[in-house]
C-alpha cells in the first residue's frame, strides 16, 4: 500500500464521525500533513443578513474549533508520532475556509542581485514586511496561477512514486 494513501485511511479512521461531512481533505508534504474538513451547514443562519450570516460562520468555527481542541490534539500527537510530519488542522463553512494550526518551515535559496532586487521592491512597497514574506508572497501568487499546472506535475510526481515502488527491490 502507498504511503500516503495509509496516512489518509488511518485519518479516515481515527477522526471521530460527525465532525465533517464527508472524508476530510489530506494534504501531505516532507513536513507537514494538513487536515481540511468541511462542517456541515450551518441552516440556523440561511435567512439571515449577510453580515450576520458571516458572524454567525465564524462564531460555528470558533465552537467547533473549541469543542473539538482535544481530540484534534491527541489525534495530532498520535501522527506526529506515527508518521513523523506535524499536523495541522483547518475546516471549510460554506465559502470560507479557516485553518486554525498551520506549519511555517524555513526554506534556504539563493538569489541573484535581479531577483534580490524584485523582493526588496515588494518590501520597499509595503507588500511584505522582509525579503522572507517577499519570497513567500511570490510562491503564493505562482502557485494561485498555476493551479492546474502543479496539479497535473504532483499527478505525475505520485505515479512515478507508483512505479518506483512496485519495482524491484535493490540489494547491495
Amino acid at each position: 500500500m502507498d504511503a500516503e494513501e495509509q496516512l489518509k485511511g488511518w485519518f479516515t479512521g481515527r477522526l471521530p464521525e460527525g465532525w465533517f461531512t464527508g472524508r476530510p481533505e489530506i494534504v501531505l508534504d516532507r513536513e507537514e500533513i494538513t487536515v481540511l474538513g468541511a462542517l456541515p451547514p450551518l441552516t440556523v443562519a440561511d435567512d439571515l443578513p449577510d453580515v450576520e450570516k458571516a458572524a454567525a460562520l465564524e462564531g460555528y468555527v470558533e465552537r467547533f474549533r473549541e469543542e473539538t481542541r482535544e481530540r484534534r490534539i491527541g489525534i495530532a500527537r498520535e501522527a506526529e508520532h506515527r508518521f513523523r510530519r506535524k499536523v495541522s488542522w483547518g475546516v471549510t463553512a460554506g465559502e470560507e475556509t479557516v485553518m486554525f494550526t498551520t506549519l511555517s518551515v524555513p526554506v534556504m535559496t539563493r538569489l541573484r542581485q535581479p531577483e534580490r532586487q524584485v523582493l526588496d521592491t515588494l518590501v520597499a512597497a509595503g507588500v511584505a514586511r522582509s525579503r522572507s514574506d517577499a519570497l513567500a508572497w511570490c510562491v503564493r501568487l505562482v502557485g494561485k496561477h498555476t493551479d492546474t499546472w502543479l496539479a497535473d506535475l504532483r499527478d505525475a510526481l505520485q505515479h512515478v512514486d507508483r512505479v518506483r515502488a512496485a519495482g524491484p527491490d535493490v540489494v547491495d
